[in-house]
């Protein structure tokens, strides 16, 4: 009798350790398939950026591409071509005269004009 009480308690201690850590695994396997769903998302935007810069690459290699290139940022011409170059002054004369006239009045009598 006192050896079916002992043998009673023994399963129920094995029974309890084998349920938490039951309980302790599946908590982990909940904890990394979020972990693995957060890092299947990485990797998505990943291959979309991998698909963006290839098809930057192909424009890149493109001869129309370096053309421009070469004519906008490093003002190359093809033969027989010519490059207007406009001096500085000119340049600064046209946005001079887009501009509009600077308001000298002071801020509170913009305010004032404003409302009354």
């Amino acid at each position: 009798m006192y050896l079916k009480k002992i043998g009673f308690f023994v399963v129920i201690i094995i029974s309890l350790m084998i349920i938490n850590n039951l309980t302790r695994s599946i908590i982990s396997l909940w904890q990394k398939r979020g972990l693995v769903e957060n890092t299947r998302e990485q990797i998505s935007e990943e291959k979309k950026q991998n698909e963006e810069l290839k098809e930057k690459i192909e424009e890149v290699k493109k001869p129309e591409f370096v053309e421009e290139e070469a004519r906008n940022k490093l003002f190359m011409a093809k033969p027989g071509e010519g490059i207007v170059v406009l001096p500085s002054t000119a340049l600064r004369a046209s946005d001079s005269a887009e501009k509009e006239p600077e308001d000298k009045r002071q801020n509170w009598e913009k305010w004032w004009e404003l409302f009354f």
